[in-house]
């Protein structure tokens, strides 16, 4: 897939080696607006003498730019960081990692998709319904009910769920509403796709989209307590020798 030239720009400015870059947000969940700013993320590699000493500086860098025709947001976190984010049921780093709109790629990054199945367990529900619950209350109690934060919610739900039942990561609401075909999900993209970011929605169907909130989040929480999905990541030797071959590697051509 051909993506704006920008995005491999800014790949391929940083200041240290990458791992993998992927594009997050509303362009992964499938609902970007025609404004939509593009959101990368991914790991990179410090070299050994800025991690051996008492403060590690750059464990996450941000760059924002902004070019002429888009605006991009690119946060990447060092190998040790990313690593250990996966180890602690934490959903974004997942979702990064299994991003399947890459900008930049390895050898490492193909190991670590392999790495990472083992790093899924039953309690990501937490990350999940935390996000939603978190989500739902911005949506509800502002004075404009945007399109945006509720297809965040459904979103977050429908990937939690699904997550629950196959161990599978998988952020696109459209694809995810194909399995589970809720009538309001493709018009809200519609919607989205359609027009600008802060694009409202009437008051009238509020109430329907609390009882489906409400439903769907405890439905996510009873597919937790039925899968089959480990209860601890069991990965965490590999990721070590992952990150100790990374480290020796880094030196080796310093």
């Amino acid at each position: 897939m051909n993506y704006p030239s920008e995005l491999y720009d800014a790949v391929s400015s940083h200041k240290y080696p990458l791992i993998f870059a992927t594009i997050s947000g509303a362009h992964l969940y499938g609902f970007p607006s025609p404004d939509s700013d593009w959101d990368l993320r991914g790991a990179h590699v410090l070299p050994v003498t800025k991690v051996i000493g008492f403060s590690v500086e750059d464990e996450t860098v941000e760059i924002a730019r902004q070019d002429k025709t888009i605006e991009l947001d690119l946060v990447t976190h060092d190998i040790k960081k990313f690593f250990s984010l996966m180890l602690k049921n934490n959903g974004y780093v997942m979702e990064h990692l299994y991003s399947p709109l890459i900008i930049h790629t390895s050898k490492e990054h193909e190991e670590l998709l392999d790495i990472g199945t083992h790093c899924i367990t039953r309690h990501h529900v937490h990350h999940y319904s935390g996000f939603a619950e978190s989500q739902w209350r911005l949506f509800e109690k502002n004075e404009k009910l945007l399109v945006k934060p509720l297809l965040y919610v459904f979103r977050v739900l429908l990937t939690g769920i699904h997550l629950m039942r196959t161990g599978k990561v998988k952020a696109n609401l459209e694809t995810l509403n194909k399995d589970f075909a809720l009538p309001y999900i493709d018009p809200l993209i519609h919607l989205k796709r359609t027009t600008k970011e802060k694009q409202e929605i009437g008051r009238d169907d509020l109430a329907m989209y609390r009882l489906e909130f409400e439903r769907l989040l405890v439905l996510l929480k009873a597919e937790s307590e039925r899968s089959s999905l480990p209860d601890e990541p069991s990965a965490r030797k590999e990721l070590e020798d992952l990150l100790v071959r990374l480290r020796l590697k880094a030196l080796c051509t310093s």
